[in-house]
């Protein structure tokens, strides 16, 4: 699927080269850059083929094809998929609880990149499936796809800025009565995949949580990342004494309590790769903590 960029060159990249426009309007990566070369109408200027040392004038029109191929691995799946917003770039998606970003290992079929592709194929596009924050399974809430390489690339690198913000609620267990922020460096647990620990010798990783509401021997709380480690909300809740409600690995894994980890991703801002507009999306936690905090009165 194509997708064009178009770029009419103003005073400041007058006589400059096409590869300072491309690197330094568009913001294309080098890799990229390579890949664009390899198609005749990947750049091109006023309509014709163009080498990226040849000089733009102020007036000129430059082109710019992006183009992806369909991820053959995925096998899409008819799976509904609640779409917050969409544009030629971005999906905003409200992943629900119990299903996987990506395909793995006994979940070849049911995660959120089958019903994904699934649904750029039912619109005739073939797509790369290209997710920018990625969910733990049992993690609900909004998370962002990319469209194409372009849009990828450039909210990659945003990703790990503050430009692009992700706020959490989640219900832990015990009575939590202030504010805080927990700072803490987290590193994979020695001869384990998936397990990650607080350790002196581990990246830097920090949280800030407030409380909302108190419910005796539970506490809902908002989160704000500063930084964005593997499992890292789940380890320093735990790290502080207050495990989130239904967490096997970090808790206490009681189905009878609840069946996933009490996390929902509630909030996210970021700057459109493209328009440059920023873009705010909020929500509501999921129905089954909702279920939760309703039976608690």
């Amino acid at each position: 699927m194509d997708r064009v960029l178009e770029y009419i060159v103003d005073v400041q990249y007058d006589g400059a080269n096409v590869l300072t426009v491309l690197r330094q309007h568009f913001k294309i990566s080098t890799n990229l850059i390579k890949d664009l070369k390899k198609y005749e109408d990947g750049i091109r200027l006023n309509g014709a083929h163009i080498r990226t040392v040849d000089t733009v004038r102020m007036g000129d029109t430059l082109k710019v094809t992006i183009r992806d191929s369909a991820s053959e691995n995925i096998i899409p799946k008819n799976i509904p998929i609640d779409i917050v917003y969409e544009d030629e770039d971005i999906l905003i998606i409200n992943k629900p609880p119990h299903m996987p970003t990506h395909p793995s290992m006994g979940n070849y079929e049911n995660s959120l990149a089958n019903g994904v592709m699934h649904y750029y194929k039912s619109k005739g596009e073939n797509r790369v499936f290209r997710a920018v924050n990625r969910l733990d399974k049992d993690t609900s809430g909004l998370m962002a796809v990319a469209k194409n390489s372009y849009a990828h690339a450039r909210l990659s690198e945003e990703l790990h800025t503050a430009d692009f913000k992700r706020k959490y609620k989640c219900i832990v267990c015990g009575d939590m009565t202030e504010d805080g922020t927990v700072d803490a460096p987290i590193k994979r647990a020695d001869g384990s995949v998936i397990n990650r620990i607080v350790a002196p010798d581990g990246q830097r990783a920090v949280t800030h949580y407030s409380v909302l509401e108190r419910y005796g021997e539970y506490t809902l709380l908002e989160l704000e990342l500063e930084t964005g480690r593997t499992h890292q909300i789940r380890v320093h809740m735990s790290h502080i004494g207050h495990p989130l409600v239904g967490d096997w690995l970090y808790g206490i894994e009681d189905h009878s309590i609840a069946p996933r980890q009490f996390l929902h991703s509630c909030y996210l801002s970021l700057i459109h790769p493209v328009t440059e507009e920023k873009l705010v999306f909020q929500n509501e936690i999921a129905q089954d903590m909702k279920d939760f905090i309703e039976k608690l009165f």
